[in-house]
């Protein structure tokens, strides 16, 4: 794929206007409140993953309506906490994986939690609600005509609620708990930077779920091609689409984030362009950095990434 959105010289001050319903604030504040009627009642339960330098836990806390999310926990088995954590989301399609998938942050001296995406992938958690909308193949049209019943309504609430998993373990320095991912996994940690206050640092890679109305306009790539088959088909529901969407959109989260974010953009990414990526990036409302990948496509820094990330938190946290 070569260069085929804006000159990089234009992404760095692209800042569209932001459109969101007038009451995305209030409908954040009723699910998120409604979440936490739900004990949280956190586990972790030792799992022999075959790693003796790392401590290795089945984690399990209450999500959306109090439904159980799975989760790994690993950290390094000869250092004491309390720890600095990384909470880990998924790219779409994904789920937690195996432990041994995820030594990294261990193996750098942070504990990491790995949240399960509901319903996908390799993974352990479910997406139980029903729902009595259409959708296209795939989950980003899952309810996308009614926000109540959205998809990523349940799967950012369970990605809130990971962030206290994190914090009432009791090897982590709730101060300094850190949210990171790439492509879906990016879009998650950017939303729940702008919805959960104690987010100490994002780590925010190509984010999905960003600017969706320009995505479907610029890339027929899937995943984002799911939205525009959906409105190819219901074509008298196009707004009704958008307007939903405006409650999920990354843009409208970084306006609120506060937490310090290293963000990630590769110029040849069809699957999450890049000026989709600046559109939040130049809203978001913290202190932030930005790593280019200009030659690169979805993949990104891949492992180049890691390095500047590792150097960029030791930095901040110490």
């Amino acid at each position: 794929m070569a260069l085929f959105d804006l000159p990089l010289a234009e992404l760095l001050t692209y800042c569209p206007e932001r459109v969101e319903p007038d009451d995305f604030d209030a409908f954040w504040r009723a699910t998120l409140s409604d979440a936490a009627r739900h004990e949280l009642k956190p586990e972790f339960t030792p799992y022999d993953a075959l790693l003796p330098g790392v401590r290795v836990q089945d984690a399990r806390f209450s999500g959306y309506e109090g439904q159980r999310v799975a989760a790994w926990f690993l950290a390094p088995a000869d250092v004491a906490g309390p720890l600095p954590c990384v909470v880990q989301f998924i790219g779409y399609g994904g789920g937690r994986g195996r432990p041994h998938e995820w030594l990294l942050w261990p193996a750098a001296g942070y504990a990491v939690l790995v949240v399960d995406s509901r319903g996908q992938g390799d993974g352990d958690t479910p997406d139980l609600p029903g729902g009595d909308t259409p959708q296209h193949s795939g989950l980003l049209t899952r309810g996308v005509l009614d926000p109540e019943q959205y998809y990523y309504r349940r799967l950012f609430t369970d990605a809130v609620r990971a962030v206290d998993a994190a914090a009432a373990h009791p090897d982590v320095d709730r101060t300094r708990i850190v949210v990171a991912g790439a492509s879906q996994g990016g879009g998650i940690a950017q939303a729940v930077a702008g919805l959960h206050r104690h987010v100490r640092a994002a780590l925010i890679d190509l984010p999905f779920l960003t600017h969706f109305r320009r995505a479907t306009e610029i890339t027929d790539s899937h995943p984002y091609q799911e939205l525009a088959d959906f409105c190819a088909t219901n074509r008298d529901r196009i707004e009704q689409v958008f307007r939903t969407l405006g409650y999920f959109d990354g843009v409208n989260f970084a306006a609120r984030a506060t937490a310090p974010a290293l963000y990630s953009v590769a110029l040849m990414d069809d699957v999450c362009p890049p000026s989709t990526v600046l559109a939040a990036y130049n809203h978001y409302a913290g202190p932030k950095e930005l790593q280019v990948w200009p030659y690169n496509g979805h993949e990104g820094g891949a492992t180049f990434q890691p390095p500047i990330q590792l150097r960029w938190l030791r930095d901040l946290l110490g």
